[in-house]
């Protein structure tokens, strides 16, 4: 008999504090399921790409209470967007979307993205992207079980990354990190996601200005209506030095790639 490495989860309860002084308001907003690690950044980026803060400065301190609660909590003069918030309080870490009132909901006001810079990048570099990924996924190599979000710039600079059980979580790590340092909107990089392209990863990525995102999976069919709806080069199925393009290839230099409409 041998032992085997598994991929941790654990509930992560976000609460959220607000208000003027003197009147406070401590609120739990989410529960979800996730890796435990980098849970700040999760918090943070859960409450951005739902709309409910937009800046970094909002933010006043974040707590962490125990292993399994963490409170952010934002200044007096923030001014929440709480109605934005339709998700049930339970999130399943398969799917962020599991709980939302209905599709009309997931659309929160997303912002437009504008292409001033006419940003561009080779074939080449799309092709590189997996491999560099998973050099850096050494829990992913241990147990399988965890996906990956990470930013590259347009040399194909690996930036950020992180991973989760949940694909939505991953994003909102990768997300919060950025937030905390204060980069978004990322609109010079290239998002890529470990596994499939849903509605939700893409609507995270308008949120945070991201305008190339590559996949390893399929896109869904409402996953590649956002993209086009919301300007967004999307790719899937990047592997063996092969990808579809599914909206806008204008983004992608030396086109030798198939593009599915």
């Amino acid at each position: 008999m041998q032992s085997d490495i598994l991929a941790c989860e654990e509930p992560l309860e976000i609460r959220l504090t607000h208000g003027p002084t003197g009147h406070r308001i401590t609120k739990s907003i989410s529960v979800t399921m996730r890796t435990p690690g980098n849970d700040a950044e999760l918090a943070l980026g859960f409450l951005f790409t739902e709309g409910i803060i937009q800046r970094n400065d909002e933010v006043k301190n974040i707590h962490s209470h125990d292993e399994n609660i963490i409170e952010i909590e934002l200044s007096e003069n923030a001014n929440p967007a709480l109605e934005k918030l339709t998700r049930n309080f339970y999130t399943t870490s398969s799917c962020g979307v599991c709980g939302k009132s209905s599709i009309d909901a997931v659309r929160i006001l997303l912002p437009g993205i504008s292409d001033k810079q006419n940003i561009s990048v080779s074939h080449d570099i799309i092709y590189s992207l997996p491999s560099l990924l998973r050099e850096t996924q050494v829990v992913f190599d241990q147990t399988g079980g965890l996906h990956a979000s990470a930013i590259f710039d347009l040399d194909g600079k690996l930036e950020i990354v992180r991973e989760d059980v949940g694909r939505h979580n991953a994003l909102d790590k990768l997300i919060g990190s950025a937030l905390l340092k204060n980069r978004l909107p990322l609109s010079n990089h290239i998002l890529l996601l470990s596994g499939r392209a849903s509605f939700e990863l893409i609507q995270k990525a308008v949120m945070a200005g991201i305008r190339i995102v590559a996949a390893v999976g399929a896109p869904s069919t409402l996953a590649v209506e956002l993209a086009k709806e919301s300007g967004i080069t999307l790719v899937g199925f990047l592997r063996e030095n092969r990808f579809n393009i599914y909206s806008d290839e204008t983004r992608i230099q030396s086109l030798k790639s198939k593009v599915r409409g």
